[in-house]
Order: structure tokens, then sequence, then C-alpha cells
């Protein structure tokens, strides 16, 4: 498995509805940090999949879920459960702490 890429259009359905957590990054193709980060979601998209959903969501072409969820720096990642923002991670971490991370709280 890998990261999907979701849009404020399907946020709801592909977040909010869905049946297990979802952890969104919100990132934009300018920042540096969020570049960095990338590689690591997808490699724990492929370890995590059947545990949870990783999806990106870019923040200059979908301004209504950042600011929904007041995402004010990014990168900024969002565990979804059930509906809810369960969690929130800003910055890039190491894959082994955003593990922990998930497995805390999903």
């Amino acid at each position: 498995m890998s990261t999907i890429k979701i849009t404020d259009a399907d946020f709801e359905t592909q977040v909010l509805n869905a049946d297990k957590p979802v952890l969104v990054d919100f990132w934009a193709e300018w920042c540096g940090p969020c570049k960095q980060l990338g590689p690591i979601l997808e490699e724990m998209a492929g370890e995590l999949g059947e545990q949870v959903t990783i999806a990106k969501i870019n923040i200059d072409e979908n301004p209504e879920a950042p600011t929904k969820f007041g995402v004010r720096s990014i990168p900024t990642m969002i565990l979804f459960k059930g509906g809810e923002a369960a969690a929130i991670k800003v910055g890039v971490q190491p894959k082994a702490k955003l593990v922990e991370w998930i497995n805390d709280n999903a």
C-alpha cells in the first residue's frame, strides 16, 4: 500500500467516514520538511496499511480542510479516528516516533 491523495471534495468520504483510522499529512510543494516526511510516510503506508490509512492533502490546492482543522504550520499530521481528530503532530519526526504515536492513538 502507499499513501493516498485526498482533496477538500473527498475529505469527508475518505477521512471522516473511514472505517479505520486515517493519518492525514497536510503539506505543500514548496515545504522542505514536507518533502523529507514524504518517503517516511510512504514506507509507513506499506507497513501499517492494514491498521491505518495514510493520506496526503496539498494545502495550496485544498484550503478548506486545513482551515477547518486549524492547521497553522506544515507539515502537520492529524490522526482521525471515528470521524474525529484524535491526535496532532507538527513537524518532521523519525519514523519510529511516528509509528509509536500511531500505535498509541489509533
